[in-house]
């Protein structure tokens, strides 16, 4: 069983306890949408990542509305918030903290399989939710995504090969995130990004994103010499002394070009 296949198994158990969600009655500031603030500006999607199954414990400790602040005071396009409790330690609790403190969009960064999560996203404030293609049975992804934009949520659709992306294509996704990582064997490699951008179209409708494996200044630059509008980084903001810093960097790079 891979990595993934032991996430998502768990993930099936996880909703069978999850009660339906009640009507909204908890107020979040007014946010725009990612697409088009990638369209009119390359950016960085700034990520609160306590811990991982390949790196462990990251940042335990983070005071995760004084983080998304940071974030969002230095020009991030957005906040994504992994709300994934097993294996990534996060809460749905993250995610509604940060999306009542920021008022720039916000992506629940989960393991999507049912539309009881979708649920859940919006109601804690989420404004984007992400299906993962490798996850998912074609219809079931179709299913979701056609769900998530009836309730007026964006949609990543995230894809690691070519044929994903062919799939992520023929759902007419409008974002499209292509996962550095592979999610059956966690290896990383940021020429993901320039291999599969051969095949995006870049038709002015839909924006990239290259996500994981974010480093360095030098990495953002290469993700968006390849043809990404946007950068998805975690372990390296949270294991940052100055986050806010290093997004100003790696967004003033790009404008620097």
């Amino acid at each position: 069983m891979t990595i993934l296949e032991k996430i998502i198994a768990t993930k099936h158990e996880e909703i069978k306890t999850y009660k339906p969600v009640q009507s909204d009655t908890i107020h979040f500031p007014e946010k725009s949408k990612l697409l088009q603030r990638l369209q009119e500006k390359k950016g960085v999607i700034s990520e609160i990542k306590r811990a991982s199954p390949s790196k462990g414990d990251i940042q335990m400790e983070v005071d995760i509305v004084a983080q998304a602040k940071k974030y969002e005071e230095a020009g991030a396009a957005a906040i994504s918030v992994l709300t994934d409790e097993t294996y990534f330690k996060g809460s749905i609790d993250d995610l509604r903290e940060v999306a009542q403190a920021v008022s720039i969009p916000v992506l629940c960064k989960d393991f999507m399989v049912s539309e009881i999560q979708i649920d859940r996203a919006q109601y804690a404030g989420g404004t984007i939710i992400l299906l993962i293609v490798a996850a998912l049975e074609k219809q079931q992804l179709k299913s979701l995504n056609d769900y998530a934009l009836s309730k007026g949520l964006e949609v990543l659709v995230e894809v690691h090969d070519e044929q994903e992306l062919g799939v992520a294509l023929e759902l007419d996704a409008k974002l499209i995130g292509i996962n550095n990582r592979n999610l059956k064997t966690f290896d990383v490699s940021i020429e993901r990004t320039a291999q599969l951008a051969e095949n995006f179209p870049f038709d002015g409708q839909r924006v990239l994103i290259s996500e994981s494996g974010m480093h360095t200044k030098e990495d953002a630059k290469f993700a968006y010499a390849s043809g990404a509008s946007g950068i998805l980084v975690g372990e390296a903001l949270m294991r940052s002394e100055d986050p806010g810093g290093w997004i100003r960097q790696a967004t003033s790079e790009e404008a620097a070009k």
